[in-house]
C-alpha cells in the first residue's frame, strides 16, 4: 500500500505543480521558497532542533502557549516550524520574528521528507492536530526522531476518510511515539484508526492569550468604526459572503457590518461583490473613520483578528453557514464576546457543543436565522454583557493542556543518534 501511495504522489507530480502555479495568480507568496516543499533549505540550524509543524493560520496560533513552554524548557534548543501556507508561514513570523526558524514542509515524497530530516536533524518532532503524513513519519521513524501528534482532532468525517486506506493509516499511527488527542471522541476515533499510546490533553487553543498589542489595535478600531454596534463575520469562506448580504439585505441588524474573509487572496473578490450590490464599503487598509454612511467594512488586513474580535459586539464565526467544518470560536470568547455559529461545526464539534452548553455561543440554523438573532442580541445590552462573561468563563474552564502537553513532552526518549547527529 505504501508504493501504491508513492506511485500516485508522483503521478500527481503535474497536478501539484500546477495548482501551486494557479494559486500562485491570487497569492504570489505560493511561488516563494517552492525548493523548500522538495527538501531544499538553504539555512543551517545553529542549535539542537525541535520541530513543531503547524499547517495554516489556526494551528500555527495554536502553538503560542506550547513553543513559549519549549523555549522555557529547553532554551539550549532551536524551534523549527514548518507550514503548509504562505498564510500560515505569515502567521508564524508575526508571532515569533526570528526567534524560531520558519520553513515548509515538503511534500510526502520518500526524497523530500529524507532530504528534510537529514537538513534539520531534529531531535524531536511535533505534529499539530491532524497532520498524518505517512511516509514523513516512517521517515522520522527510520531517522530515530520521536514523532508526536499533538492536540491532535479527528472528525468523523475524517475517520471515515482515513478508515479507506487503513492499513496506511494504521501503519502510520503506530510509527508515532504518542498521540495527545484534543478530547475523548478524537481519542477513541484515533485509536479504532490504530493509533497506540493515545491520551487526552485538550485543546491548546484554550490557552491562547489575547496579544495585548491586539487589543490596543482594537480600541482604536472601534474609534475608527464610530459609536455604532459592530457585527462582524470573522474568517468567512466561499459562498458565506453572499448569504449573509443577502440575509443582511432583507433584515438590517442595526449595525455596522465587518467581513474579514479568511483567505487573503478574497479580499478583491469580495470587494467587488459589494460594488456589484452598490453597497457603501470601506477597507481596513484604508486605516480612516468610517463614515456614518458606509454599511460594510472590508477587513483586508492578516494578523489582525483578535483585533477584529476586541472591536466588535458580536462575532460570527465563519466556516460554518456552509459544509466547510468550521473555524476556531475560542479566540472570540477568550475577549468575552458573544458567538454565533452555523450548523456546519464538524471541525470543532467538541469546543462549539461545549460553547452552546457554557451560553458563549448560539448556533443557527442558516443565514437568515444569523441576521435574526443578531438583531435580537444587539437590542440586549444584558445579554451582550452576559454572553461575553460566559464566553470568558467557558475559555477559563478549559486551559491546561499546555502543562499536559510539556508533560508528555517531557516523558518522549529524544533518541541518542538525533542529539549527536546536532552537535558539533
Amino acid at each position: 500500500m505504501n508504493i501504491i501511495y508513492t506511485l500516485f504522489l508522483w503521478l500527481l507530480l503535474p497536478v501539484i505543480l500546477l495548482r501551486l502555479a494557479l494559486k500562485s495568480r491570487r497569492q504570489p507568496e505560493y511561488l516563494k521558497h517552492v525548493g523548500e516543499r522538495f527538501g531544499f533549505y538553504p539555512v543551517l540550524p545553529e542549535k539542537p532542533v525541535i520541530w513543531l509543524h503547524a499547517v495554516s493560520v489556526g494551528e500555527t496560533r495554536a502553538t503560542a502557549s506550547l513553543v513559549a513552554g519549549l523555549k522555557n524548557a529547553y532554551p539550549d534548543h532551536q524551534i523549527l516550524l514548518t507550514h503548509t501556507t504562505p498564510t500560515g508561514r505569515a502567521a508564524g513570523e508575526q508571532l515569533y520574528g526570528d526567534s524560531v526558524l520558519r520553513a515548509y514542509l515538503p511534500y510526502d515524497y520518500p526524497f523530500a521528507v529524507r532530504r528534510f530530516f537529514r537538513h534539520f536533524r531534529p531531535e524531536l518532532g511535533i505534529l499539530m492536530e491532524t497532520e498524518i503524513w505517512f511516509n514523513l513519519i516512517h521517515a522520522g521513524k527510520k531517522a530515530g526522531v520521536p514523532m508526536l501528534l499533538m492536540n491532535a482532532r479527528m472528525s468523523e468525517k475524517s475517520a471515515g476518510g482515513y478508515a479507506r486506506i487503513a492499513s496506511l493509516t494504521r501503519n502510520a499511527l503506530r510509527e508515532l511515539s504518542t498521540v495527545a488527542a484534543q478530547g475523548k471522541d478524537d481519542a477513541d476515533r484515533l485509536m479504532r484508526l490504530g493509533a497506540k499510546n493515545v491520551s487526552v490533553m485538550g485543546n491548546l487553543k484554550f490557552d491562547i492569550v489575547p496579544p495585548a498589542g491586539m487589543l490596543e489595535l482594537g480600541a482604536e478600531l472601534r474609534e475608527q468604526f464610530g459609536a455604532r454596534p459592530v457585527f462582524l463575520l470573522a474568517s468567512t469562506r466561499e459562498g458565506e459572503e453572499a448569504l449573509a448580504l443577502d440575509a443582511w439585505e432583507k433584515c438590517p441588524v442595526g449595525a455596522l457590518l465587518v467581513i474579514v474573509p479568511r483567505h487573503p487572496q478574497r479580499f478583491d473578490e469580495i470587494a467587488d461583490m459589494l460594488k456589484s450590490r452598490e453597497l457603501r464599503y470601506q477597507r481596513r487598509s484604508e486605516n480612516r473613520r468610517v463614515a456614518d454612511e458606509i454599511g460594510v467594512v472590508l477587513g483586508d488586513s492578516m494578523g489582525e483578528m483578535f483585533a477584529y474580535y476586541a472591536a466588535c459586539d458580536i462575532a460570527f464565526i465563519g466556516g460554518s453557514l456552509l459544509p466547510f467544518g468550521g473555524q476556531n470560536l475560542i479566540e472570540a470568547c477568550s475577549v468575552g464576546k458573544p458567538v454565533l455559529i452555523g450548523p456546519h461545526t464538524f471541525n470543532f464539534a467538541d469546543a462549539t457543543r461545549l460553547a452552546v452548553e457554557a451560553g458563549a455561543a448560539i448556533k443557527v440554523k442558516d443565514a437568515d436565522e444569523l441576521m435574526q438573532e443578531a438583531a435580537r442580541i444587539l437590542k440586549d445590552q444584558e445579554k451582550i454583557a452576559l454572553m461575553g462573561r460566559q464566553a470568558q468563563a467557558f475559555v477559563a474552564s478549559h486551559q491546561g493542556a499546555t502543562g499536559k502537553a510539556m508533560g508528555i513532552i517531557r516523558h518522549v526518549k529524544i533518541a541518542p543518534a538525533a542529539i549527536q547527529s546536532t552537535r558539533p
